[in-house]
């Protein structure tokens, strides 16, 4: 009884709140229940998958890890990029050679693997997953394919949590400070491909002498990149489209002689786009 009387004198407030903003509640419900249902759907799926190559593969076996992913996919749903997407990978890497690579979108770890295996001796990767029981199993899979945690890190947060900490975030052999990213592989949420492109200029985690942003296109539409092209072309004396395919799209980053990537350009430019991503982060 008293939640009753409690509320009733707030009753006529609640009711202009609901008509004044009832549209924009609504929507923010949907996307919320949209939110949760894919993030239950993705852990269904990345548990299943898990135990399927988990169960099939050759331990300590990249390739056969990567081979069971595939046997996977053919017959169930799967968040991995699969063989078509993983070979245009593949021939970035051995193009690139990085020492130093980050992922932003570790999954069920099919990606970091095709990476991993590429990566010269000295090379290290860096792998962002916002959920936290993807993160887990993904780390596993990496583990199961042989790699080390010398040759990896996972780190269990959102990208733009994650970005401003990579410059100081110690490294094995490298000391308290990190070096700029060779390579940048965005799978996560395409309405974050911008601003985190931006995030790491305003950061310089982008290696000035070269550095090769791959965006992965999962069924989106050809507006979900408007904001990426926008940049690029606004930033010319810095960016160019290395290759562009059906389902990604490599972008190459210099700036040796400190053209752009500057803190006040970056947020120029996301102000600028602000309406291109207007639904915000994830």
């Amino acid at each position: 009884m008293w939640l009753v009387a409690v509320s009733l004198p707030l009753l006529p407030a609640i009711v202009m709140v609901s008509r004044r903003y009832g549209a924009q509640v609504a929507s923010l419900c949907r996307r919320a229940l949209a939110w949760a249902t894919r993030l239950a759907r993705g852990r269904a799926c990345v548990r299943s998958t898990h135990a399927f190559v988990f169960s099939n593969c050759t331990h300590g076996k990249a390739d056969s890890v990567l081979t069971t992913f595939d046997l996977y996919a053919e017959t169930h749903r799967s968040l991995c990029v699969g063989p078509r997407i993983g070979e245009a990978l593949d021939e970035a890497v051995r193009r690139v050679r990085p020492l130093r690579s980050l992922e932003l979108g570790t999954h069920c770890g099919y990606s970091s693997v095709r990476l991993l295996r590429l990566l010269p001796p000295a090379g290290r990767l860096i792998t962002v997953e916002l959920d936290p029981l993807t993160a887990d199993l993904g780390e596993e899979i990496i583990l199961v394919a042989g790699f080390k945690h010398s040759q990896f890190q996972v780190l269990t947060c959102s990208s733009a949590e994650a970005i401003p900490t990579l410059r100081s975030r110690p490294e094995p052999d490298r000391g308290a400070g990190g070096e700029a990213f060779d390579l940048v592989l965005m799978d996560h949420d395409p309405q974050q491909y911008l601003p985190d492109l931006l995030a790491l200029e305003r950061e310089e985690l982008l290696c000035p002498s070269g550095c090769s942003v791959l965006l992965i296109k999962r069924n989106q539409s050809a507006d979900d990149l408007v904001g990426i092209l926008d940049h690029i072309r606004w930033r010319a004396d810095c960016y160019c489209i290395q290759t562009e395919l059906q389902f990604m799209m490599e972008i190459f980053y210099r700036n040796e002689a400190g053209l752009c990537g500057a803190a006040g350009s970056s947020s120029s430019v996301s102000n600028r786009s602000q309406g291109l991503f207007s639904s915000g982060e994830v």
